[in-house]
């Protein structure tokens, strides 16, 4: 947005201030440095320290792969200029971050729609708070959004290239390096390359020609995987495993993968409570029947072997082989029960949680919010944060109506990333926060219903 950058910038300071506050506020009143921020600060302070990519676990030294290395390289960088476990020095510089984020929304919204709708999004993405709530937090949230942001502005900008000019390899180097770093962060960032790499040649054929533009999207590709290269072969050298990205269950070559209990725990949970009491609760904490909503249950019988099943369990607090294996028969039966719940209506039911749940995870609201006679204003509270989800969500629809340009990778990388979320036995709300930057930039369209040709 150069041009009006140049006239309007007094409006873009004023966004940026206040969704600056905003973050800056939920620093103060929700910072969050316990648990996943900890693995994280413990493998990039160990990296520092001792040249060793790994976790510290009862005083002992591991080396580790249940973490790809792009956010602990963020970190080790934030911990070089500020201070070790500087977290609070984290939090500010994801802000910043966050902010380029935003910025980056509104350009790819008005090459995509208007200057009018890039305006639009900019408010939208500066004041969401549930984006904003996670520059307070050490996760890889924050920069995974601004990759996921500059890929889509890089490829907006490889596709608006001048029709009698060939495709600029800055944009083709710029998304190559922002598919590379969302999949170093985590593992399903792949999808963003699984989906923009097509894109290129998809759109880039009707400007170019396939011929053309096919050279341009394999040297992306083949960027955006080098980087994994050293971390395969160090996950050789030091494991003797194959693996490109990070172990689906977050565990280390030798340790317990618990499938029994994951493919139960797949017949029962579909929203963050139960993910929270039981999923994890596994192996640290004792897990309550009385937590486990009544679809855990398809008889008096599968109650008994239930409670049978976690009484022993809970006697010691810690999963053996045998249990796993009571675990996963259990759960063969209720899934030759019920096939229909098992493989459609519980990952659906998972997948509207996700989108639709209020995005309360990291304020100091009670998990189970939705109990109202036990704290009316936190349910009020709530039920007001998941409307406001609702609205975003409403209006980006309402936006994709109008199928603005790259409608269709917009799409599919959302429906991609729904595809790999159905699959998870554990749901929470910020697997799909990767998909706001689209969200956002579709409300903004929405919201501008004059599309400015000038830019096509």
């Amino acid at each position: 947005m150069p041009s009006a950058l140049a006239r309007k910038w007094w409006i873009v300071l004023l966004a940026l201030t206040a969704g600056a506050a905003l973050r800056l506020w939920f620093i103060h009143a929700y910072p969050e440095v316990q648990g996943d921020p900890l693995i994280y600060g413990s493998i990039a302070k160990n990296w520092m320290l001792h040249g060793v990519y790994g976790k510290t676990t009862s005083g002992t030294l591991e080396p580790t792969l249940i973490r790809l290395p792009g956010y602990p390289l963020f970190l080790v960088a934030c911990f070089a200029v500020f201070g070790m476990e500087h977290y609070h020095a984290v939090m500010f510089a994801q802000t910043g971050i966050d902010l380029g984020t935003c910025l980056l929304v509104a350009a790819f919204t008005r090459r995509i729609w208007s200057q009018r709708a890039a305006w639009i999004a900019l408010w939208l993405a500066v004041l969401c708070p549930f984006t904003a709530n996670y520059a307070a937090v050490p996760l890889t949230e924050t920069l995974e959004l601004f990759s996921i942001a500059v890929a889509l502005y890089a490829l907006a900008r490889f596709l608006q290239t001048s029709e009698s000019e060939p495709p600029r390899w800055r944009w083709v180097v710029l998304q190559a390096l922002a598919w590379s770093y969302a999949a170093l962060l985590r593992p399903d960032g792949a999808l963003l390359a699984v989906t923009l790499c097509p894109a290129m040649v998809w759109y880039g054929r009707r400007r170019w020609g396939a011929r053309r533009v096919v050279p341009y999207a394999t040297v992306a590709a083949l960027f955006s995987v080098l980087p994994f290269v050293p971390w395969t072969v160090r996950n050789w050298r030091t494991f003797h495993v194959f693996e490109p990205l990070a172990p689906r269950y977050a565990t280390d070559p030798g340790e317990p993968i618990n499938p029994g209990f994951n493919r139960w725990t797949k017949t029962v949970c579909v929203d963050l409570a139960c993910t929270w009491e039981v999923y994890w609760n596994l192996d640290t904490d004792v897990i309550d029947i009385a937590k486990l909503p009544a679809r855990a249950f398809a008889s008096q019988e599968q109650y008994r072997q239930t409670r049978a099943l976690l009484d022993d369990y809970n006697k010691t607090q810690s999963l053996t082989p045998e249990m796993d294996d009571r675990f996963a028969q259990l759960a063969t039966e209720r899934i030759r029960a019920h096939p229909l719940r098992f493989y459609v209506l519980l990952p659906l039911a998972r997948l509207a949680d996700m989108w639709l749940r209020p995005r309360t995870e990291l304020l100091w609201i009670e998990l189970r919010w939705w109990e109202y006679w036990r704290h009316h204003a936190e349910t009020e509270f709530a039920a007001a944060y998941a409307g406001l989800n609702l609205l975003y969500l409403g209006a980006a629809l309402w936006g994709l109506r109008r199928w603005p340009l790259l409608a269709g990778a917009m799409v599919a990388f959302v429906l991609l990333r729904c595809a790999l979320l159905a699959t998870i036995e554990a749901p929470e709300p910020r697997y799909t926060l990767e998909c706001f930057p689209i969200v956002i930039a579709l409300a903004g369209v929405a919201l501008s219903p004059r599309r400015d040709e000038s830019i096509f």
